[in-house]
């Protein structure tokens, strides 16, 4: 009897699934419409039909949008803040930097907590652990009050310092918790252990917005899933690219605001590897966004700090980029002009083409009016797709435009194609990074068909179409370690720090870590660890992180920080004074696996489907539609060529050719 590794990816459209056999690696996929009402239906239906017996499970893994759409749609719980006595304004005040320069409308974003939300108490621990005035526990009791008349769910406790000297947060919470049993208390040292009082409030607000969303959530999920004799442990993905126990995560469910797109990172770090190509720029474009993040010296980049909604996160994470723009995105006229996106059709209604009522021309209505997806090539044709209203859709806004169908259609690809290429210059040319010396890794249902349009637009001269593209950031989460991460800060100029006080620190981080990873299941052979250190240069604000080894000497780990500045900025000035921020250490626990084995399917058969007529730059060709299973690995075709599978289509024009390699993923470059 097999046994299987499951993943889902829960995305605005369409919820994608990938089933592995524990023993031999054998793969396959799934995907179907997303249940916006109740996002556990589609996993639970998705899983349903892939595996007869679900109690075969033996380990899945899963990225969520639930804390991620609370804070978006500002549907999280009510928050009391509860800080120390003196303080209580500076998550109000937050920074006087101004993010749009030149916008003179500009506001900042609104906070989470209202000022009338956020409470003293009498503390305060100094900078070195000392003690100057004790917690008064007295000052929680009206808050515990407020708390129970006007049915709080959570609260989120930032003191001064507690980053370094926990005890009084930790105090508070055994107060709180025996007063208010069943409200989700959150303590700013546990989610970010890092300096800026104002950041890691910040971070212990958004956490504990949206703890009782996501805890509720998860919970149902897992009773589901047990409820199909599913036995084995639910896991999520978190944004730093490892994965949490359901357990973890309901504690700490900031770390999976990202949890979806983190998976194509992941996967598109393990498809470097297999193909001996160090550096990848990786598009994920589905339904309603576009998410692009590089894969340099085949590592994906991990960052400390983002913004959502304007406001601050201290927490590793993986660097994506996303902008709105996706199969679903709408077409519209603003000032005489075609605009393409942000605003999107989403799963309800959809594109016209549908037919669920939307009326609006989207992307997937211009792809399907010029023929390159047919009305049976999305989930192996269980989704239906009409030609008539995405006509007359397309038709009313080329109405307005004095534009014939066909033109208009081409239109909406083309802002589309080039609002995505702008997003990945953002995160190359402007980063100082040319785009040329990278590949192009395309996934997501949409992003095969618009990949070489890309590629032109930034003049990259290989395109890679992995296998299942639709169901790639899914299959990267199977590829994913549990993960935690450990940091303490440690600011000192660098000519100060010797190598015991590293040595102590990481110690101890790396103690932490193995702690928390045995408590997850995990045997010290499986555990592994990745020290970094956050520096810069004295008196700048922001730092780069430096991979640090055990052996590394002083003087190889200040080299090592000229050398990652170099390559964030493009320079560096050796000699210059630095300084050290913070001490990290990501604790890992692989997970066993095999690697994803997709075989071809039914060699021997005549891989063309059949021909029909597909638009390019104005024209209808004349072209074959290859099934993706029937070709041959090392086998190369000539374009224009349409290839169709169950989670994508890969559209190559002509003057293009495509070459499928031995691990099967579609190799496009120019003629």
């Amino acid at each position: 009897m097999p046994h299987y590794r499951v993943a889902a990816d829960i995305g605005g459209t369409f919820t994608d699934l990938v089933v592995s056999e524990v023993e031999t690696g054998r793969s396959l996929t799934g995907k179907v419409p997303s249940t916006p009402e109740n996002a556990s239906n589609a996993v639970l239906s998705g899983i349903q039909e892939l595996i007869s017996n679900p109690s075969d499970i033996e380990f899945m893994v899963h990225g969520t949008t639930v804390g991620l759409n609370a804070l978006l749609e500002r549907k999280g719980a009510r928050v009391l803040l509860i800080t120390t006595a003196g303080l209580r304004d500076y998550y109000v005040i937050a920074r006087g930097d101004r993010t749009e320069l030149y916008n003179l409308k500009y506001r900042k974003p609104a906070r989470l907590v209202p000022r009338n939300d956020v409470h003293e108490v009498r503390e305060r621990v100094l900078w070195d652990g000392s003690v100057h005035t004790p917690l008064h526990v007295e000052d929680l009791e009206p808050i515990i009050q407020k708390v129970k008349d006007e049915n709080v769910l959570a609260v989120a406790v930032c003191f001064i310092h507690a980053f370094a000297h926990p005890r009084h947060e930790i105090e508070a919470r055994e107060v709180l918790e025996k007063a208010l049993p069943g409200v989700s208390i959150t303590l700013s040292h546990e989610v970010a252990r890092e300096w800026r009082e104002y950041e890691r409030a910040s971070t212990a607000i958004m956490n504990a917005y949206i703890a009782p969303a996501v805890a509720q959530y998860l919970t149902s999920l897992q009773d589901e899933m047990h409820r199909l004799g599913v036995e084995s442990t639910l896991h999520v993905m978190q944004s730093s690219g490892g994965i949490l126990t359901v357990d973890t995560a309901i504690k700490q469910p900031v770390q999976t605001l990202l949890s979806g797109p983190v998976g194509g990172v992941i996967g598109g770090a393990a498809l470097s590897e297999a193909t001996e190509r160090p550096n990848l720029i990786c598009v994920d474009m589905g339904g309603t966004s576009f998410d692009m993040s590089l894969i340099r010296n085949g590592r994906a980049s991990v960052t400390s700090q983002t913004y959502l909604e304007g406001l601050p996160l201290l927490m590793s994470i993986q660097e994506i980029h996303t902008i709105g723009a996706g199969g679903g995105s709408i077409g519209w006229v603003e000032a005489g002009g075609l605009r393409v996106g942000p605003q999107s059709a989403g799963a309800e209604p959809g594109p016209a083409c549908y037919g669920k009522g939307g009326t609006s021309p989207t992307v997937t209505d211009a792809n399907l009016l010029l023929k390159r997806i047919s009305p049976t090539s999305l989930l192996g044709g269980r989704l239906t797709l009409y030609e008539e209203p995405a006509l007359q859709a397309i038709q009313k806004v080329a109405a307005q435009l004095g534009m014939n169908e066909i033109e208009l259609a081409e239109g909406i690809l083309s802002v589309i194609n080039a609002r995505m290429a702008d997003g990945i210059r953002t995160i190359t040319v402007g980063r100082g990074l040319d785009p040329r010396d990278y590949s192009l890794v395309a996934f997501g249902g949409a992003g095969p068909m618009h990949a070489v349009w890309l590629a032109e637009e930034l003049d990259i001269s290989e395109v890679v179409v992995p296998n299942s593209p639709g169901a790639f950031s899914a299959m990267g989460m199977l590829q994913a370690d549990l993960r935690h991460d450990l940091t303490r800060s440690f600011y000192h100029p660098f000519e100060s720090v010797t190598l015991k006080d590293v040595h102590d620190i990481y110690s101890e981080l790396v103690e932490a870590g193995t702690a928390a990873l045995r408590q997850e299941g995990i045997s010290p052979g499986d555990m592994f660890f990745e020290l970094t250190a956050d520096m810069r240069y004295i008196a700048q604000e922001y730092s780069v992180s430096v991979l640090i080894t055990p052996e590394m000497t002083l003087n190889q780990v200040q080299a090592g920080f000229h050398d990652a500045y170099r390559d964030r900025y493009g320079h560096s000035t050796p000699g210059a004074p630095v300084e050290t921020v913070s001490l990290r250490v990501a604790a890992l626990g692989r997970k066993a696996r095999k690697q994803m084995v997709f075989e071809p399917g039914a060699l021997g058969k005549d891989p063309i489907l059949g021909t029909r007529d597909v638009v390019f730059s104005g024209k209808a060709h004349q072209t074959p539609v290859y099934q993706r299973m029937r070709m041959e690995h090392g086998g190369m075709w000539r374009g224009p060529m349409i290839v169709e599978e169950e989670t994508a289509t890969t559209v190559v024009p002509p003057g293009y050719r495509a070459l499928v390699d031995g691990l099967g993923n579609i190799l496009i470059s120019r003629e």
